[in-house]
């Protein structure tokens, strides 16, 4: 099935409004719990502007034509066919610039190893290197249990923890690999209630300025 063209990166980043709906950057990496990931985008779309950017690794478990219609989904290839020549917008930064808050669902242990680690060799995590830590971002883990009780995932944990990243913990049950533990990625309807919530107590707090 075809699928439009995205728009530019020029078109991307517009000046802020005091009447414009929020602008969230959904994001998702590796892990079979992308398969929400459709579900997740709906939930926010209801309420918010919203773009969403899929790792090269996450599109084997999306189905995109289950998307909203107005959400663009952005990959690897867009970051790069968007690109002409010197002068041309980035989109990691046009994205960075248009979003208030960014969320990681699912995060796998890869991609969290990366941003722990500062690396950026994808659209996903070039967005997190760049990202202005004074603007929200949160995470919500998806790994098998084992992975997620390794030392290292603590030790990552505490890195982004220190950055600002707000986590959203995963839950216990059967997961898919028919394994039953800690590790399943929180429901998309319990990661919008928690990004929703956050940014209205924020945004009455400032005055409705966020």
């Amino acid at each position: 099935m075809a699928h439009p063209e995205p728009p530019t990166a020029m078109n991307l980043y517009q000046p802020n409004s005091a009447t414009r709906k929020p602008r969230i950057l959904l994001a998702a990496s590796g892990s079979v719990a992308a398969i929400k990931f459709a579900n997740l985008c709906h939930c926010f779309s209801e309420w918010a502007e919203v773009k969403a950017v899929a790792t090269k690794a996450s599109l084997h478990f999306i189905d995109r034509v289950s998307f909203p219609k107005d959400v663009t989904v952005y990959t690897d290839e867009d970051e790069w066919s968007m690109w002409k020549k010197i002068g041309d917008n980035v989109l990691h930064i046009e994205l960075r610039r248009w979003a208030d808050i960014m969320v990681i669902a699912p995060l796998s242990a890869n991609t969290l190893g990366k941003i722990a680690g500062g690396l950026c060799d994808n659209l996903l995590t070039c967005i997190v290197r760049a990202w202005d830590y004074s603007k929200p971002m949160f995470v919500a883990p998806a790994m098998n249990t084992f992975m997620w009780n390794n030392p290292f995932t603590e030790r990552h944990l505490m890195v982004i923890d220190d950055l600002g990243i707000s986590l959203i913990p995963p839950v216990t049950k059967r997961l898919a690999c028919g394994d039953y533990g800690n590790g399943a990625m929180a429901e998309p309807s319990l990661i919008y209630s928690t990004v929703r919530i956050f940014y209205e107590n924020r945004e009455q707090s400032n005055g409705g300025n966020v």
